[in-house]
């Protein structure tokens, strides 16, 4: 097949790309800059509207992954730029697609799960946004793709919950004090933790693609959620490491602000009902094994 991807110099985009070359794909990278890898990339700049438009003529799978980064402290105009970064460019790919003669069989279009102060109810695709900034920005951002919807392309809503690998995004950033034996629970430490290994990504995008009767939003996580406890001792034991040294609610507040509040906070326990419905079978449906395998090299 030829698929493009935009974010593939992220986390997920790149382990994509490498899959998707691995299996003997051409794959089109979508990049801000001119001139970089010659008939293997286009040029974009949603900023300002721009899109090489004839280079997706012909492109059977298009997979947008771009976004500012949601770390930092959220002030009003970072909220604002994390909004406009997913919302004009999902449009801009959007727009695009469905103006061409040769548009792509699937738009596979990055999402989130959200968050929610629950603490025991397990959620599926129906009802796992909750409440809040994100969940206002994914609601958004889902509205964005419309444009391919109409024009009859289908369109799935990967919602990615916490993707984990050593390679990088929030568990590289953990490792350091967790080595030190000073990783701990965050506040009460029963909201919910809806994880994915980085290693499943790419098989469950792989599945998305055949699947000609999946559209709309889908939970790319794992069947089986954990609480934020159960995730910290989890990676204290993968990495025979003592995770005894909590962190208060109060002192999250502090150092980070609302990101704190709604990112380490607040939680989901979200299940992939859809892609249980559709067949799927995970590789590492289960958190102890896969950080063990993640931390060994064989899992991302």
């Amino acid at each position: 097949m030829r698929i493009a991807i935009t974010g593939s110099t992220g986390l997920v985009g790149t382990r994509l790309t490498e899959f998707f070359r691995e299996e003997g794909h051409q794959v089109l990278r979508l990049v801000r800059k001119t001139g970089q890898g010659g008939r293997e990339t286009a040029y974009w700049q949603p900023e300002t509207g721009e899109i090489e438009a004839e280079a997706l003529e012909g492109t059977e799978v298009l997979v947008h992954l771009a976004g500012k980064s949601i770390n930092g402290r959220w002030t009003k105009r970072r909220k604002e730029e994390i909004l406009l970064s997913r919302t004009k460019g999902t449009r801009l790919i959007a727009e695009t697609l469905a103006a061409l003669k040769r548009p792509p069989k699937v738009f596979l279009s990055a999402s989130g799960i959200g968050m929610t102060h629950e603490d025991v109810r397990e959620v599926d695709e129906s009802n796992s946004l909750g409440s809040g900034f994100l969940s206002d920005v994914i609601k958004e951002w889902e509205k964005s793709t419309r444009p391919a919807e109409e024009a009859g392309i289908r369109v799935v809503h990967l919602r990615f919950g916490l993707v984990l690998s050593p390679r990088g995004g929030a568990l590289k950033q953990m490792l350091p004090a967790f080595k030190l034996g000073l990783g701990g629970r965050l506040g009460h430490g029963r909201q919910g933790v809806s994880w994915v290994a980085l290693e499943e990504i790419p098989r469950i995008v792989r599945f998305l693609i055949d699947r000609e009767e999946v559209s709309g939003p889908v939970n790319i996580v794992s069947p089986n959620p954990v609480s934020n406890a159960e995730f910290i001792r989890a990676l204290g034991e993968a990495l025979r490491r003592p995770a005894l040294i909590p962190m208060p609610a109060f002192a999250l507040k502090l150092m980070f602000g609302e990101v704190g509040e709604e990112l380490l906070l607040k939680g989901n326990r979200a299940i992939p009902k859809k892609l249980l419905d559709a067949g799927y079978t995970f590789r590492y449906p289960d958190l102890e094994p896969a950080l063990r395998e993640m931390l060994r090299g064989k899992a991302g």
